[in-house]
């Protein structure tokens, strides 16, 4: 993205490079706060929030509590998934 910046726009690389880190450091901020990301057409990020639970290693059959989670969740678009399957 860097490269793409700064050969098609004629930013330098550093202000290319702080552009590309501002854009994904907004995503990260956006995604921390439970905001939900949208690219119209191209994709949407969110994130999942996932309950703890109770498991058991196979192992040594310790049982095993999995405390509750938030993971980054990406889902692409009609016009990506289009785009790509050429």
């Amino acid at each position: 993205m860097v490269e793409v910046l700064k050969n098609k726009i004629g930013m330098s690389k550093s202000e290319a490079r702080a552009a590309v880190k501002l854009f994904f450091d907004s995503m990260a901020e956006a995604l921390i706060n439970g905001d939900r990301i949208e690219i119209r057409g191209m994709c949407s990020f969110y994130v999942k929030n996932y309950r703890g639970y109770s498991s058991r290693n196979p192992k040594t059959g310790e049982k095993l509590i999995i405390p509750p989670k938030k993971q980054p969740y990406f889902k692409a678009g009609k016009e990506l998934k289009k785009i790509v399957d050429k």
